[in-house]
């Protein structure tokens, strides 16, 4: 009896120990390890999902969901006036918001005001060049992709599809004309339909440029308009600055009695231009939305966690962290050892082998004709900031007024 009783009292000392051992161990587990908090993330779009850029951004925050399921939920505002963005962004901060993205340039200073009020939020903008600024503050960001990385190799596509067609007889040198919808004349769109031009230059050394602006990022109706304009003008490629599918549409839809194609930005728009849309290239924001949102759920400074060109609070990336990205080559209309070239070129791009701004070309700044610039001496696009800085019109691209 007395055995009896001494193993029932062993038995129970073990079963208290266990559970003191179960409960210590989970106790510990969860004081030890970081706390991975919830994370509410607004999102302000100068577009809707109808629109390339802004539908690119949506996804991005969607892309989210299947690594961090329930504890990352969003809210997002579509077509929102540069105007009312204030008023938006106080409503996402009182709705819980711990990290507000933006994505339209214009929006820059109105969201610094805010985060200027509310800095216990962190506040994202795209394209923005006001972080390093005065006043500077801590929960507020710009980043961008180098897209004149991409710009560079859809040219170099463009310039090539030009080159087979003059060694076919379709067309003569004179008649390598690309037009260019641009959106506005900002370093932004400057830069980047310089980068394609002299991409285009690399393969077809007769190619020439017309540019006009439609003055909106997002009017369809406006950039169709133009793309007909610049066929009309005999230009082959037609390429765009701008958010919609309108000159893909109208690439795929003319008479003309010349070769006409079309190079994308933002989405592959093969199926909306089937036999002329050759390639695009696009922004891919995901890299750069889910280092900051896992900033923010670990309670560390953005620009430590992103993987990127960092410059203060302002972060930027090309083809080697996956922040600018090729869209698919049509192979129906690709021209030969397309491919193989741009395989070849974004690994020239990673090595630092590519000097885009560089050559015999003189540019001037459209505002001050004065501000001259000899490409002789390579411009460093990027260098300082994930921005593009490069304003100067080159002395043979044809501006043309509407």
């Amino acid at each position: 009896m007395q055995t009896e009783k001494k193993n029932l009292i062993w038995v129970i000392i073990a079963v208290v120990l266990c559970i003191i051992g179960f409960y210590s161990y989970h106790y510990l587990q969860a004081y030890l390890e970081p706390d991975e908090k919830e994370v509410r993330i607004g999102l302000i779009l100068d577009g809707d999902e109808s629109t390339p850029y802004s539908r690119n951004f949506i996804k991005a925050v969607e892309s989210l969901t299947p690594e961090y399921g329930d504890r990352v939920t969003s809210i997002i505002r579509c077509n929102v006036p540069y105007e009312d963005v204030e008023e938006v962004l106080r409503e996402l901060v009182g709705s819980g918001c711990n990290i507000i993205f933006t994505n339209s340039y214009e929006y820059s200073e109105h969201v610094k005001n805010i985060a200027a009020e509310n800095p216990s939020v962190q506040f994202c903008q795209a394209t923005g060049d006001n972080a390093n600024t005065a006043p500077v503050l801590s929960n507020y960001h710009t980043f961008m992709g180098e897209i004149y990385e991409g710009r560079y190799i859809a040219g170099m596509i463009a310039g090539l599809k030009l080159q087979e067609l003059i060694d076919q007889g379709l067309i003569e040198p004179s008649e390598a004309y690309i037009g260019y919808v641009a959106a506005y004349p900002c370093s932004e769109v400057i830069s980047g339909y310089t980068a394609f031009v002299l991409g285009a230059r690399q393969t077809c050394p007769t190619a020439m440029m017309r540019v006009k602006y439609s003055y909106t990022w997002t009017g369809y109706m406006k950039e169709k308009e133009i793309a007909g304009q610049l066929i009309d003008e005999g230009c082959i490629i037609i390429s765009q600055h701008s958010d919609t599918i309108g000159p893909a549409v109208m690439c795929e839809n003319c008479e003309s009695d010349h070769p006409v194609f079309h190079v994308g930005y933002n989405q592959d728009m093969i199926d909306v231009a089937p036999t002329t849309s050759l390639i695009g290239t696009r922004i891919n924001w995901t890299p750069y939305i889910h280092d900051a949102v896992a900033a923010v759920m670990s309670d560390r400074r953005i620009e430590d966690v992103v993987k990127g060109h960092v410059h203060g609070n302002d972060v930027g990336a090309g083809f080697e962290k996956g922040w600018v990205e090729m869209l698919e080559l049509n192979p129906a209309i690709a021209p030969e050892g397309g491919q193989e070239l741009i395989d070849r070129t974004i690994d020239d791009f990673m090595m630092g082998r590519v000097h885009v701004f560089s050559g015999e070309y003189y540019g001037y700044d459209s505002e001050n004709k004065s501000d001259t610039i000899n490409l002789r001496i390579e411009y460093l696009e990027n260098r300082d900031a994930s921005a593009p800085a490069f304003h100067y019109i080159l002395r043979d691209i044809i501006i043309v007024e509407n």
